[in-house]
């Protein structure tokens, strides 16, 4: 089963440096993603989603390999090609693989604007070693929703927040951020 995590925050660059570190982690197999979305609001309040995969691209690469084939066999290898590109260009942008679309940008409308979001789904962690990868966040964002249980996501917290962490790393308990309330669905 996975797990859903938001972390949010005010600027965009953390977030997409979050998510460039996650890929690091995958890579050493400490965690195993299975999508991991970075959404932006602009000044404007316009929520842009940023997919690690773009469907469409791959779908119009897909769809012009079967294209081709089909056209060899029909004698017509490049009007296989464009509409195999086509069609398959349509079903990328069609298909919704990984976190629901429709909820990253409800849930991004609460992210201020200029500041970034990042929704990852996590198939399964090494919780220790990836929180303590993530210690150079401490204090920068915070967890806006999970569907971890309360004492992993009490850990989260901890890691972005401040708490226990965040007076091992010299902040007062005092000075250290509110957690963040969840929004509701």
């Amino acid at each position: 089963m996975s797990d859903l995590l938001v972390i949010a925050f005010d600027n965009e660059a953390d977030g997409f440096e979050l998510r460039t570190e996650l890929v690091k982690m995958q890579q050493e197999y400490l965690i195993e993603l299975e999508d991991a979305v970075v959404v932006t609001r602009d000044a404007k309040g316009e929520v842009k989603l940023h997919q690690a995969m773009n469907l469409t691209a791959a779908g119009a690469v897909g769809g012009g390999f079967w294209g081709t084939l089909v056209g060899l066999l029909f004698l017509n290898p490049l009007l296989g090609a464009a509409v195999g590109a086509a069609s398959g260009a349509i079903a990328g942008k069609l298909s919704d693989v990984g976190i629901n679309d429709d909820f990253i940008r409800k849930l991004g409308n609460s992210i201020p604007p200029g500041g970034s979001g990042v929704f990852i789904r996590v198939r399964k962690m090494t919780a220790d070693k990836v929180l303590a990868k993530l210690e150079s966040y401490h204090m920068k964002g915070r967890v806006l929703q999970t569907s971890l249980p309360e004492a992993e996501e009490a850990r989260l917290r901890e890691a972005f927040d401040g708490g226990k962490l965040g007076s091992a790393l010299g902040v007062p308990a005092a000075d250290a951020a509110p957690a963040a309330t969840e929004p509701t669905a």
